[in-house]
């Protein structure tokens, strides 16, 4: 198998310029105390250490191919004395291989657009979720790439990679039974959709 495309992970500083606030993101999407959630694609734990606080007791679980950036979550985690995560080293196109039990919120961000099989990848989503389960789609807006600027300079995955709402919408839908419960703007250039069984 390939590897998903744009994958590079930018630093913290970047992320906060972009992010100041991913807590907030996540409450927003709708993450609460006891869910349990993996995230798919989680690099060093921009979105995991936040979700990690906020469903607390819940466990989250943060799959990623990269396992350096996961041995960075993992110091993280233990500096902010989160221990309700879980690194978990491997491909999200196997993701049932990895978690050992279903969870509340599977969610990835920023690396829908760069998947390579979104229904393989959507088939897996749907076989780890619990009954009530939600799917959690943080993306790029379809702009040009060369509009979604950074500390003044374009950011962001290739303008051919990116997907609109509906785009990303229809692609779940047609390989799913999730419908879309909930869309979200999220400034400057990023948005969310909450998907349910």
């Amino acid at each position: 198998m390939d590897r998903f495309q744009n994958t590079r992970q930018p630093d913290w500083d970047w992320w906060g310029k972009l992010w100041p606030t991913p807590g907030d993101t996540l409450r927003q999407l709708g993450l609460a105390s006891g869910d349990s959630v993996v995230e798919i694609g989680s690099g060093n734990g921009y979105f995991t250490l936040p979700a990690a606080r906020i469903v607390a007791p819940g466990l989250v679980y943060a799959l990623d191919l990269d396992a350096a950036l996961l041995d960075e979550l993992e110091t993280l985690a233990a500096q902010q004395e989160s221990s309700n995560v879980t690194p978990l080293h491997g491909d999200a196109r196997t993701l049932t291989d990895h978690l050992p039990e279903p969870v509340d919120v599977a969610m990835i961000a920023n690396t829908f657009h760069g998947t390579d099989d979104p229904a393989a990848l959507l088939e897996e989503v749907t076989a780890v979720l619990a009954e009530d389960g939600r799917f959690v789609v943080i993306n790029w807006h379809d702009h040009p790439r060369e509009q979604t600027t950074v500390a003044d300079e374009p950011r962001g995955p290739p303008t051919e990679l990116r997907l609109s709402p509906t785009e990303t919408r229809a692609s779940v839908e047609k390989a799913t039974n999730m419908t879309l419960a909930r869309q979200t703007e999220i400034p400057p250039y990023h948005y969310g959709l909450v998907f349910e069984q």
